[in-house]
């Protein structure tokens, strides 16, 4: 594997300048990238990846001053929240700069930003000289690609240029707080735990901040139009085109026993096993490590061209597991797809 180099890099940021579309590395997924103040541009990013209109993007920045520059206001909380966490998987939602396009928005008079924990990714921004969009750099609604490869997979090297930086250490998306109402709001399950996003006033000379995790309910039940929009939040999400299901303990092994044709099976549990033509992933036991393979583990499985996916269901819920659970519950959606 060759990684992209100073010279790629640099020529990356004159494409970003002539209005056209890069693929990066972050520490979660790889972005396809856009001048964030170029509204045609960012129209391109959503052409390329068949992205509905009111699904905002998050725009990406080098640092704290170049995303203050992006919104209207900087409460010190998000001070605070950026000093700890970035570079890193947290995405802030705040009120929009003037020249932030509607298009970055899907027409909201918010925007989340965030500064990626890859250095690849701080080189682009810095060479380009402004923030970019950064959604998943894939077709809308399928899973999120974690390599160069899986770019490649998805793209023609005459629609994105991509930049490798190797496989994502994160492999999970971040953690979208909204701090532009009246109180924080995780809008998206993350990489960054919403336990961990307590402020203390002691330390950090503000308000205290506390957020209770979203445990109760994988999904925001409240109707779509009264929403805050967020990426990553429709049911049917991140899914493969095999079929996938979630199976716990009792399931096993009569799901695979009942399938006609192979069966993928993503398991944490050593001690499953499965006879050809079936295939066994071992997925790890600790939450970092099955959230850095999660993606890359169904994208193997589906290029297998299964009769079925089966992943077992984490017995974990809570912090990272959450967000897991989060991911694998829309991957597995059975109504409709994601547009």
């Amino acid at each position: 594997m060759t990684l992209s180099g100073p010279n790629d890099i640099a020529a990356a940021a004159a494409l970003l300048k002539a209005g056209g579309v890069v693929a990066f590395p972050t520490e979660t997924v790889y972005g396809l990238g856009a001048d964030a103040r170029n509204a045609e541009a960012v129209r391109r990013v959503f052409k390329l990846k068949g992205r509905p209109e009111g699904n905002p993007l998050i725009v990406h920045v080098s640092d704290i001053a170049m995303a203050r520059e992006c919104v209207s206001d900087w409460p010190q909380a998000a001070q605070a929240l950026a000093e700890r966490f970035w570079p890193g998987p947290l995405t802030l939602v705040l009120p929009k700069a003037a020249d932030i396009p509607a298009e970055v928005t899907a027409g909201a008079e918010t925007v989340g930003v965030r500064c990626p924990d890859h250095p690849m990714a701080l080189e682009l921004i810095r060479a380009f000289g402004g923030p970019i969009v950064g959604p998943s750099a894939n077709r809308s609604g399928f899973v999120s690609p974690t390599t160069a490869d899986h770019v490649r997979a998805g793209f023609a090297p005459s629609e994105v240029m991509i930049l490798d930086g190797g496989p994502c250490k994160r492999g999970i998306e971040s953690t979208v707080l909204s701090l532009a109402g009246d109180e924080p709001l995780v809008l998206r399950a993350g990489a960054i735990p919403a336990e961990d996003l307590t402020l203390d006033p002691a330390t950090e000379g503000v308000g205290a901040m506390m957020i209770t995790p979203p445990y109760a309910s994988l999904h925001d039940s409240r109707p779509a139009a009264s929403r805050p929009p967020s990426p990553g939040q429709s049911p049917s999400h991140y899914a493969p085109r095999a079929p996938t299901v979630l199976f716990d303990a009792p399931d096993w092994p009569g799901l695979v026993v009942d399938v006609e044709g192979r069966v993928v099976v993503l398991t944490h549990d050593a001690t499953r096993h499965v006879n050809p033509p079936h295939v066994l992933i071992l997925m790890p036991e600790d939450a970092d490590a099955y959230a850095a393979k999660l993606y890359a583990a169904v994208r193997q499985a589906d290029a297998m061209n299964p009769a079925l996916i089966a992943i077992e269901r984490p017995r974990e819920k809570r912090g990272l597991w959450f967000t897991i659970l989060d991911r694998l519950t829309r991957m597995t959606y059975r109504g409709p797809r994601a547009e």
